[in-house]
């Protein structure tokens, strides 16, 4: 066996609402960037046309009447655009991406927290992704309580529709989270998300950097 040719990771950063995970992609794509690597940055829910507008509906906080298993199917739509129109394309042309969540949310949020079984949000993934998993999984965990302060800091009194599901349901969240991290530790990291910005975007890309010695890309063997 020998070393063949490099190919393009697909990251992507999960946690609770207000761990950090949008703030973590930007300092890791812009590190990536400075570093001269052409890759692209994308979020779920979003990342194209039609999921940016998924986006808005599914988070309308003044949409209290959303069926979970409609909530459910909307993330999965949002999720099956983003990987045919940016992620597959992507990936195919060479291109690292660095994703603000992926299929894992919906296990946690639908499947956890919602109640609605893992079985039934995997059949829901597997539709959407075609099978395409993430390389690697950086999972933030936070406590919920310093995660509600994060997001009064950064939204005063707003809140989006899932965010106004309580703590009782970001808990549910957060140890979901806790939860996938162990059942794929070879593929994934769960770091502690209570310290300064800076110190966790090094301490998670020189995870990386361990893990994937040609990082953003990988060594296929031949």
């Amino acid at each position: 066996m020998r070393q063949g040719l490099l190919q393009p990771l697909f990251i992507v950063f999960e946690g609770a609402d207000g761990a950090g995970t949008t703030t973590q992609c930007q300092h890791l794509c812009a590190r990536l960037r400075l570093e001269g690597h052409c890759l692209v940055e994308t979020r779920e829910p979003g990342g194209t046309e039609a999921g940016e507008r998924i986006r808005k509906l599914v988070l309308d906080p003044t949409l209290c009447s959303l069926d979970d298993v409609a909530e459910l199917l909307l993330y999965g739509a949002s999720r099956r655009q983003h990987v045919a129109e940016v992620i597959e394309p992507a990936l195919r042309s060479g291109k690292p991406v660095i994703s603000d969540r992926y299929a894992q949310s919906s296990v946690a949020y639908q499947g956890v927290a919602r109640g609605l079984g893992t079985d039934l949000v995997r059949r829901v993934n597997d539709l959407a992704t075609g099978g395409l998993a993430a390389d690697y999984t950086i999972y933030l965990d936070l406590k919920v309580e310093l995660a509600l302060e994060r997001r009064r800091m950064r939204d005063g009194d707003r809140q989006d529709r899932l965010e106004q599901a309580g703590l009782d349901f970001q808990a549910s969240v957060r140890d979901a989270y806790v939860s996938l991290s162990r059942k794929d530790e070879g593929n994934s990291l769960l770091v502690d998300a209570d310290a300064r910005i800076e110190d966790l975007a090094k301490y998670v890309h020189g995870t990386l950097m361990a893990r994937f010695p040609h990082f953003p890309y990988k060594t296929l063997d031949i």
